[in-house]
């Protein structure tokens, strides 16, 4: 991926999280994302997820929803979307949870906007896929969710040039 594109001025810098079935990965990213955008003061960072092959209307996994609970978040009223060229030229920036999911994106047109979440990520070891925890328990979740908020502020790390207010 190339260096992200500036906001457009006056206009909000729009994050969309990929991942397969929209329940787990990709709304536990948005949820820590939005959180930390606030906690940056960025009120202009609209932030959303979607799935490459998701049940639209499908809610949030209950771990899912227990373990960003844990941190204060809130998923009870997550309604999965399935990924569709709509969104893909909503987004300024498509972040994927593996390889997979930065392709179906490109091949709907997000060309380098694309991402791999884990490529923000410095250091021996980082990078891959984010971990599924479909299907898991609780406590795979919550490593999950450990996973994606290293990752998720490592992406906002590498926006605050342009999205700094």
């Amino acid at each position: 991926m190339s260096e992200p594109t500036p906001a457009r001025p006056g206009e909000s810098y729009r994050l969309l999280f990929l991942c397969t079935g929209n329940t787990c990965r990709s709304p536990m990213a948005a949820a820590l994302a939005r959180a930390a955008a606030a906690g940056r003061g960025w009120e202009h960072v609209e932030v959303r997820s979607a799935g490459v092959t998701a049940f639209p209307g499908a809610p949030a996994a209950d771990p899912a929803v227990a373990a960003v609970a844990e941190r204060g978040l809130d998923l009870s009223g997550h309604a999965a979307s399935q990924l569709d060229e709509e969104a893909v030229a909503w987004a300024d920036l498509v972040a994927g949870m593996s390889p997979a999911h930065v392709s179906a994106a490109r091949e709907l047109g997000a060309g380098e906007k694309a991402a791999l979440l884990t490529d923000f990520l410095s250091g021996p070891g980082q990078g891959g896929a984010v971990a599924d925890p479909f299907g898991a328990d609780l406590d795979t979740y919550r490593a999950t969710l450990e996973q994606l908020s290293g990752a998720v502020d490592a992406l906002l790390d590498r926006l605050e040039p342009i999205l700094s207010p």
